[in-house]
């Protein structure tokens, strides 16, 4: 007996609150690049510029008791990680301390790298400390523009795998759908605050690319049944492939979010702006692909019969390289 989340027979209207469902999208993102312009993203130290401490013991490490202790001196974002590495025996025991910038300074003081090896030799008397760096302006601002790039340049690429494998207009639809994602996405971190480091633009690409796979997922749909339906009305033709792809849609993003709800609720703090923002790249990245990707590509149009090459027809001479 298969277990099934979504009926295979269903019928919903996707299209029948349209103009509801894609307004909000786009109050949403509006309201998103105001929340970034006005209250500004919480940049961790990748992006703000720090100190980072090396340390090593005999005895393992205590991610929670270095936190608990540094936590009383407020030196604000501190994130603390454990370095492995398969040359490093059981007696030696490596981890990271990364504390911000102070008061705009490039480094923190030798006053306060002081202050933070006595608390940690405190919770570890074995405790050395054999390397003190500091990440300074300059570089925190390359890694904002390298950031940049990389969500763009992989906006790109979809566009351009898209448009190889469909048409322009779904190519269009695909990139605004992910251009929703990221924006909600950045949105929601302006709005609560959370930490934005290096990680998050790592789950960023992530949900672009999850994003995509559903979106595609839908468009493959699409085109099989533009040819074999070539009279139905496009709207009738769009909420009949997303039904037909409903039932995969919702198991594939509730299977993910389960096992991301356990790392948000068990993995920790290091990992919780990660996990985080998966989950809600998840939830608007299946909402995109059904309410914003399918309504820019009924207010495009698209090519109605998919059996006749059409010569000339830019996107669509390679419609069929996936077999």
């Amino acid at each position: 007996m298969r277990l099934k989340l979504v009926p295979s027979d269903t019928n919903w209207n996707f299209f029948r609150f349209a103009s509801i469902t894609f307004g909000a999208s786009v109050v949403a993102m509006v309201a998103s690049i105001v929340l970034f312009f006005v209250m500004g993203l919480n940049y961790g130290i990748d992006f703000r510029g720090g100190t980072t401490i090396r340390t090593e013991s005999t005895q393992a490490v205590d991610v929670g008791a270095y936190r608990a202790a540094l936590s009383a001196l407020d030196l604000g974002d501190v994130a603390i990680s454990q370095v492995f590495d398969p040359s490093f025996g059981p007696e030696r025991n490596v981890a990271q301390v990364r504390i911000q910038a102070q008061d705009a300074e490039e480094s923190i003081t030798p006053e306060t790298i002081n202050t933070v090896e006595a608390a940690l030799k405190a919770v570890d008397p074995s405790i050395t400390f054999p390397s003190v760096e500091s990440v300074g302006p300059k570089v925190s601002a390359e890694l904002v523009r390298t950031a940049i790039l990389a969500v763009a340049l992989s906006l790109v690429a979809v566009l351009f795998y898209i448009w190889l494998r469909f048409e322009w207009q779904f190519s269009l639809g695909a990139v605004v759908a992910l251009v929703h994602d990221v924006t909600l996405t950045i949105g929601v971190f302006a709005l609560l605050q959370i930490r934005f480091d290096l990680a998050i633009i790592a789950a960023l690409l992530t949900i672009v690319g999850y994003s995509l796979n559903d979106t595609v997922v839908v468009f493959d749909r699409v085109r099989e049944n533009l040819r074999k339906y070539k009279k139905m009305e496009l709207r009738d033709l769009l909420n009949l492939s997303i039904n037909d792809t409903l039932s995969r849609t919702v198991m594939t993003s509730v299977t993910t979010l389960l096992a991301l709800i356990a790392l948000f609720v068990l993995g920790g703090d290091v990992i919780r702006g990660f996990v985080f923002a998966m989950i809600w790249g998840i939830v608007v990245g299946t909402y995109s692909s059904v309410f914003v990707a399918s309504n820019i590509l009924l207010f495009l149009g698209v090519k109605r019969d998919w059996s006749k090459d059409q010569d000339g027809g830019a996107g669509t001479q390679f419609a069929k390289a996936d077999g």
